[in-house]
């Protein structure tokens, strides 16, 4: 929505929007919430608006919002870490050492995952995670704002090809 803001009334008005949309969480859904929201999603949305309005391609776009996205998820592990009390990148390395020492099992190496391999893991999984978000909004937001008459850039044409033989 916020880039939606971006494309159809400036710059202005989807900071306002990122800015008001915060506020209004604040209220419903606490302070903490709020802030897990406006960073990275209301961020990002001002990002994508001003990338799509300046007609940036879909692997620049996602490659930037991906940087923001990646970001905006050490922000929040750091923030409800200290919230908390507890180290949450601590048990999302122990979730990932779990699961590595699984499919070393099933695959029949004798070894135990070490740190830089685990942490390179956690960090892959969670760039994985937003570049597939950012692609997913991007075809979402490709077939609403072009319904809406504000129009995106277009797709590549292997998504394009994809898209349409999906349609038939």
């Amino acid at each position: 929505p916020i880039a939606l803001i971006y494309l159809r009334w400036g710059n202005r008005a989807a900071w306002m929007g990122a800015l008001v949309s915060g506020l209004l969480l604040s209220v419903l859904i606490g302070p903490v919430r709020s802030i897990q929201y406006v960073m990275p999603f209301g961020v990002m949305g001002v990002l994508l608006g001003t990338l799509w309005y300046r007609r940036a391609n879909w692997a620049t776009s996602i490659a930037i919002a991906t940087l923001l996205g990646v970001f905006g998820t050490f922000f929040r592990i750091g923030l409800l870490s200290v919230l908390s009390g507890e180290d949450l990148w601590l048990y999302g390395t122990n979730q990932i050492t779990n699961l590595l020492e699984w499919v070393f099992l099933k695959l029949g190496l004798l070894m135990q995952p070490s740190l830089p391999l685990v942490q390179a893991v956690v960090v892959g999984m969670i760039f994985l995670q937003n570049a597939v978000y950012l692609f997913v909004v991007h075809i979402v937001s490709w077939f609403l704002c072009d319904r809406l008459n504000t129009p995106i850039p277009p797709p590549p044409n292997w998504v394009q090809v994809l898209l349409d033989s999906v349609d038939t």
